[in-house]
C-alpha cells in the first residue's frame, strides 16, 4: 500500500502531519491528520492555586492566550461564587471581542485566506500574506497591520500586554480604563468596523466573483452533514463572551440548550492511538466513528457553526452581513465546511462592532471594577467562544483553592473529528490513479485549515500522562517489534 505524506502541514498553529493511505490502482482508503506532540497543561496546573491558572493556561499557545484567560477567569467566579461587577463584565468583554476581531482577521488574511485571494493551486511561494497583497494591493497590507496594531493596543490597555493578559481576577478585572484610553478604544472600534467591512467586500470581489471559487466553497469536497455548538444570548444570537450553550442537529432544529456547569451532561471525548488530540462528540447520540449524519454524534464549533446556531447577530451591519451569507449560501443549516472563511469575516465585522458599543459605554470608565469573593471554592466550569470554537475550563479544588483537578475541553478538539473527516473526503475527493501534485495537496490541507485549527491548545493527554510508543523495522520497511507504554 502506498502511503503520501504531508509533513509539515502548513498555515496553522501547531505541528501535525497528514497521512494519506492509496490501494494499488492509487486511490485513497484513508487519510489521517495526526498531531505528535503533547502539552499537557491538565497536570501542570495541578498543586497550583486556582487564581494562578488562567495565568498559566495563556502560555498553552501565544495565538489563543486571552481565550485561555478569559475562560480561566470566569471559571474562577463560578469557582469562588462571585458575581463580577457589571462595569467588569462589560471592560473583559470590549477586551475578548478586540481580541476576537484581531484574531479572525489574522487567519483570513495570513492563513486561511492565500488559498482563495492567490488561488488554491498557485506556486507554494506565493500561497502567503505577501501574495495575498500582491492581488489586493500595497494598502491592503498596511491596513492590515493597522487594525492588528489597534486591537492589539486594546489588550495591551486592558490585559497588561498585549499577548498572555494577566488582569482576570475572580469578581472582576485588575485595572480599569482612564477617559484617554477609552478615547483609543473608541478609535480602535471605529477603525476595526470600517476595515472588516472593507474585508468583506474583499471577500466579495475576490471569492464570490469568482466562478470557480464559489463551485469549490458550495461544492460536495468540502462538506459534511454535522450537530453545531456554539454559546448565544438570551435572544439566541450569538455572543463570544457569556451565554448559554446550544446545539442544532444537522437540519438546523435545536437539539439542546445548556448552562455552562451541565456541560458533561451534554460533551463526552473520545481517544485515537494515532494522535494526542482527543475528538469531542455528543453524549446522547454517542461515538460512532468519523462520519456525519443525524445518527452520529460528531459536532462541529467555530464561526460557521455559531452562526448556524444562532438566530442571527446581535450589531446591525454583522446582522446584514449573516443575512446575505445564509441567502447565497441556500438558508439554515450551510454545511459547506470553506464557508466557515465567509463565517470568520462575519464575525469579526460582529467583534469590532462590539468593540465599538461597548468602549463608548459610559460606564466602562467606572472604578466599581471587581466584587471581592467570599466563599470557600470547591468546583468552577468557565465557558467562552474562543475563535476556534468552544473552549470549556473546568477546575476542581480543595478548600484553600489548590487545583486538584483540571480538564480543559478546547475548542479544536471539540472540531478534531469533523477535521480529520474533512481531511479525509478531500483526499479521496481529488487524489485518483496516484496523481498528486502540490497543488492538490494543498486543496487536501484547505480540509483542515478552514477550521483554524489550533493543537498546540488541543493536545491534552486522556490519562494525563503520554502514551510512548517506538515502532522497529526491518531493512524492508516492515514492522518486526512494537515497544509501547500507556
Amino acid at each position: 500500500m502506498k502511503k503520501i505524506t504531508i509533513d509539515p502541514i502548513t498555515r496553522l498553529e501547531g505541528h501535525g502531519k497528514i497521512e494519506i493511505f492509496l490501494d494499488d490502482a492509487g486511490e485513497v482508503v484513508r487519510a489521517f491528520l495526526q498531531i505528535p506532540e503533547l502539552r499537557g497543561f491538565e497536570k501542570f496546573c495541578e498543586g497550583r492555586p486556582a487564581e494562578e491558572v488562567p495565568r498559566i493556561t495563556t502560555m498553552i499557545c501565544g495565538v489563543c492566550p486571552t481565550a485561555h484567560h478569559m475562560a480561566g477567569t470566569k471559571t474562577l467566579d463560578d469557582l469562588f461564587k462571585v458575581e463580577p461587577t457589571s462595569a467588569a463584565k462589560k471592560i473583559r468583554e470590549l477586551m475578548y471581542n478586540a481580541f476576537q476581531c484581531e484574531d479572525h482577521l489574522l487567519h483570513f488574511f495570513f492563513l486561511g485566506g492565500p488559498d482563495f485571494v492567490v488561488g488554491p493551486t498557485a506556486p507554494a511561494g506565493e500561497r502567503n500574506i505577501l501574495g495575498v497583497i500582491a492581488k489586493a494591493g500595497m494598502e491592503t497590507g498596511g491596513k492590515v497591520i493597522e487594525v492588528r496594531k489597534r486591537m492589539r493596543n486594546v489588550l495591551r490597555i486592558i490585559g497588561g500586554k498585549p499577548v498572555h493578559p494577566t488582569c482576570g481576577l475572580p469578581g472582576g478585572v485588575s485595572k480599569g480604563i482612564n477617559e484617554d484610553e477609552k478615547k483609543t478604544l473608541i478609535e480602535a472600534g471605529d477603525y476595526g468596523v470600517e476595515f472588516c467591512q472593507f474585508a468583506l467586500k474583499l471577500f466579495d470581489d475576490i471569492v464570490l466573483g469568482n466562478k470557480e471559487y464559489v463551485d469549490l466553497v458550495t461544492g460536495d469536497v468540502f462538506k459534511h452533514r454535522t450537530y453545531y455548538m456554539g454559546m448565544v444570548d438570551a435572544n439566541n444570537k450569538v455572543n463570544f463572551y457569556d451565554g448559554d450553550i446550544r446545539v442544532v442537529d444537522p437540519n438546523g432544529k435545536e437539539f439542546a440548550k445548556f448552562k455552562p456547569q451541565e456541560y458533561l451532561n451534554h460533551i463526552r471525548e473520545h481517544a485515537e492511538p494515532w494522535t494526542y488530540v482527543r475528538f469531542s462528540f455528543l453524549k446522547d447520540v454517542g461515538w460512532k466513528g468519523f462520519v456525519d449524519g443525524e445518527d452520529s454524534g460528531v459536532f462541529r464549533v467555530a464561526p460557521l457553526a455559531r452562526l448556524n446556531v444562532a438566530d442571527g447577530m446581535a450589531t446591525p451591519l454583522a446582522q446584514e452581513a449573516y443575512e446575505k451569507l445564509f441567502s447565497t449560501l441556500g438558508g439554515k443549516p450551510v454545511h459547506n465546511t470553506l464557508a466557515f472563511h465567509w463565517a470568520r469575516l462575519v464575525e469579526a465585522l460582529y467583534a469590532a462592532e462590539r468593540v465599538q458599543q461597548l468602549a463608548n459605554d459610559p460606564e466602562i470608565t467606572s472604578p466599581d471594577i471587581v466584587n471581592l469573593p467570599t466563599e470557600t471554592p470547591k468546583e468552577g466550569v468557565g465557558i467562552v467562544e474562543a475563535p476556534r470554537g468552544t473552549l470549556i475550563h473546568h477546575y476542581e479544588t480543595d478548600d484553600k483553592g489548590i487545583i486538584t483537578k483540571c480538564n480543559l475541553i478546547v475548542a479544536t478538539q471539540n472540531n478534531s473529528a469533523a477535521i480529520n473527516m474533512s481531511v479525509e473526503k478531500a483526499a479521496k475527493s481529488l487524489i485518483h490513479k496516484g496523481e498528486v501534485p502540490e497543488g492538490i495537496l494543498n486543496m487536501v490541507e484547505m480540509g483542515f485549515r478552514a477550521y483554524d485549527p489550533c493543537h498546540a491548545c488541543a493536545t491534552h493527554s486522556l490519562p494525563g500522562r503520554m502514551p510512548l510508543e517506538v515502532n522497529v523495522y526491518d531493512a524492508n520497511g516492515d514492522l518486526v517489534r512494537q515497544l509501547r507504554r500507556g
